[in-house]
């Protein structure tokens, strides 16, 4: 006799456990029935149950569940709800409701034993699953008339026509041509997402295509043109797709394609395509995501179109893209003579493209090549050169003190570029010239002045240049790193200036998006805010192999942070460029390598802040790499050094162990001889503590 009938009963008796427990909530809809029954907003349950609005988003969704003590309060208020509101009875002779059609509701992947509810399915090894009968072939979808998009923003194709999308949902894609697919994404497929802002465009249809779908529609399983990344134009699907009356984005079909046609009666007709065999999901933003059944992508990607943006190409163009997409460059305003309705820019946006100040422009602008000679090198004088810092320390400066701590520690903050544009005023318009400005630090900027007078202590890195040493004379800085100058009681005197007076806090929404986006993932697998610091500690050590489906998220968030201020200065690219030539980037509104440099700025002057606030109690780093600080500890654990106040407080203005952006966590720890033997041979300790090269990873 097998233990499977074991296996059955125990499941069994689980689930009646948890409903004699109390533990198991009653269906999503009826979650946001009751709600709207009693008149509560979902920002008032949150606050009651100490909790963010995106959890109760999830919750009423059914796209996850409270834990622990939410679990029963939740629990506890449905119930007293369901009192009070109880379900209207049916009236009487009325027939029962015909069930739902299968291409409008979640199907099971394959049927199993019904087990308790939980937040997130277990990782599942693709290569292990168990041989599983294929689903009853659902219906062709048919939008319900009350929701622009039912199916959810997008859907993997398998290679039988079975479209998965997030939350369980299948639909029936009887497409047999690329043409016939585009056609029935946007027809019928009810797949797309609403705009994040009332002035901006609703997602276009994301349709992934596994290995399997690739191959049924006459795509290669690889791309031969590995720099153009694109199919030729005499490929007998891009020859469908124009026969088809349908059109290619200057990117061609590649790994990440656009098809479209024109509006249509007011109404966008235009699918994104990620072609997985192609590479469309980058290894060092997504990692295995492309590896795991279609289902499953299906939620990973879902997740993440839910909480950032519908995925459109690689993690830089979302993050850019989302920035678009919450501060649209256009609105509609009407003419009070005429009456008529016409585009306008949009208050607080970047309406328009406009080319940097010199100093600002990388070496190949045009404005640039108009001013130097070809390979001229220029100075700190000529161009503004505000990165993230990368310092180490003289180890002829280690005390004794320091040498008889055994271990070194490193502490990584979180988000840090994130926390960096939250409340940054940046520039709107094109820069105006002026010359011996008045500093002020409420204009976003760049500004000639000469801070080598400024001194530091030896042990802690110069905030004014990248690698940490002291300036040598005058040098472009942006207005964030001049601020910190006055901040620290010295005085500045620019000699000249590129200004914007036309200026804003542009990414507010930006950095709330995806702030929100990092939290709520980070409560998925199991790290709140709540947590002391000894659990925030050890939770963080496991977090990531407990779900490794929102660790993809999670790490896609973190690129797409990072990718959009990159991207703000995008390079040249492609054999054919020549230096002083304008390439397509510099047409967007959202090239803008004043905000990037604003932004790296404000990261590394914050994190030159608490450093100076350990400093005056005694402990200085002895590395740093961008967002992470190396110190020498007695202990292993950052607990083992961070000071505290006599209340048992963190320091106030320094480094506090936390999941909220801005805060740190450990990045990882390592012996005192391999960090002096580091430092002895050049090396930086902040680049290799965790074991690994930070770079390789992504961070």
């Amino acid at each position: 006799m097998t233990d499977q009938p074991q296996e059955l009963f125990a499941a069994v008796d689980s689930l009646l456990a948890a409903v004699d427990g109390g533990t198991v909530l009653p269906i999503p809809a009826e979650r946001v029935r009751l709600r709207e029954a009693a008149g509560l907003t979902q920002a008032a349950i949150a606050q009651a149950l100490g909790t963010r609005v995106p959890s109760i988003q999830a919750w009423e969704a059914g796209r996850a569940e409270p834990k622990g003590e939410r679990l029963e309060a939740y629990h506890r208020l449905l119930e007293g709800l369901a009192q009070r509101h109880p379900a209207p009875a049916p009236p009487p002779g009325s027939r029962p409701a015909p069930p739902e059609p299968p291409s409008a509701r979640s199907i099971p992947a394959a049927q199993g034993p019904v087990t308790a509810p939980r937040t997130a399915p277990p990782a599942q090894d693709a290569s292990r699953r168990p041989v599983m009968r294929r689903p009853a072939r659902p219906k062709t979808a048919a939008p319900a008339a009350d929701a622009p998009f039912p199916n959810g923003p997008l859907a993997v194709l398998d290679g039988h026509g079975i479209a998965y999308c997030p939350d369980g949902v299948l639909l029936d894609c009887p497409a047999a041509t690329l043409p016939q697919l585009v056609d029935w994404a946007v027809k019928e497929s009810g797949l797309g997402a609403e705009r994040l802002h009332r002035h901006g465009k609703d997602s276009d249809p994301l349709i992934v295509l596994t290995d399997e779908a690739t191959a049924r529609l006459g795509l290669p399983p690889a791309l031969e043109d590995r720099r153009g990344l694109r199919l030729p134009e005499t490929h007998p699907v891009v020859r469908q797709i124009t026969a088809a009356k349908w059109q290619l984005t200057r990117r061609g079909l590649g790994p990440w394609a656009r098809i479209y046609r024109p509006a249509h009666d007011g109404r966008r007709q235009c699918v994104q395509l990620a072609v997985l065999p192609w590479g469309a999901l980058d290894t060092r933003t997504w990692g295995s995501a492309h590896q795991r059944p279609a289902p499953e992508l299906a939620q990973i990607l879902g997740d993440y179109a839910t909480r950032v943006i519908t995925p459109r190409g690689s993690a830089a163009v979302c993050g850019l893209e989302l920035m678009t997409a919450l501060r649209p460059p256009t609105r509609p305003v009407k003419d009070p003579a005429t009456g008529t309705w016409a585009s306008g820019p949009g208050p607080g946006s970047l309406t328009a493209a406009v080319d940097p100040a010199p100093p600002e422009a990388p070496d190949e602008h045009p404005v640039v090549a108009a001013l130097y000679p070809r390979g001229h090198q220029r100075i700190p004088a000529e161009v503004l050169d505000e990165e993230a810092c990368e310092w180490i320390r003289d180890p002829e400066l280690l005390t004794d003190a320091e040498c008889a701590r055994p271990f070194a520690v490193g502490i990584d903050v979180n988000m840090a570029f994130a926390a960096a544009v939250n409340r940054l005023t940046v520039g709107l318009g094109a820069p105006v010239h002026v010359t011996a400005p008045a500093f002020d630090k409420s204009l976003p900027g760049s500004w000639l002045v000469d801070l080598s007078h400024i001194d530091f202590d030896a042990r802690l890195p110069n905030p004014f240049t990248p690698n940490g040493t002291r300036p040598e004379g005058p040098a472009w800085y942006a207005t964030p790193t001049l601020a910190y100058a006055t901040e620290l009681g010295h005085t500045v005197t620019p000699l000249e200036a590129y200004l914007r007076p036309d200026n804003g806090p542009y990414l507010d929404p930006w950095y709330t998006r995806l702030r929100d986006a990092y939290l709520t993932t980070m409560e998925q697998l199991g790290v709140t805010s709540h947590l002391p610091e000894a659990d925030f500690l050890t939770a963080m050590d496991h977090h990531k192999p407990t779900d490794p489906a929102q660790a993809a998220v999670l790490s896609a968030i973190k690129a797409t942070v990072k990718g959009g201020i990159g991207k703000l200065r995008e390079r040249p690219q492609g054999a054919g460029y020549r230096p002083g030539q304008r390439w397509p980037a510099l047409e967007r509104p959202t090239w803008r390598p004043d905000i990037r440099a604003a932004v790296i700025a404000a990261a590394r002057i914050n994190m030159h802040r608490k450093m100076l606030t350990l400093a005056s109690v005694g402990l200085f780093p002895i590395a740093v790499l961008s967002d992470c600080a190396v110190y020498l500890s007695n202990g292993p654990s950052p607990l083992d050094f961070l000071p505290r106040t006599p209340d048992d407080k963190p320091l106030p203005g320094g480094f506090r162990l936390g999941v909220s952006p801005g805060m740190v966590k450990h990045e990882g720890t390592q012996p005192l001889m391999w960090a002096v033997q580091m430092l002895d041979e050049g090396h930086n300790p902040a680049r290799h503590i965790k074991g690994t090269d930070a770079a390789a990873g992504g961070e």
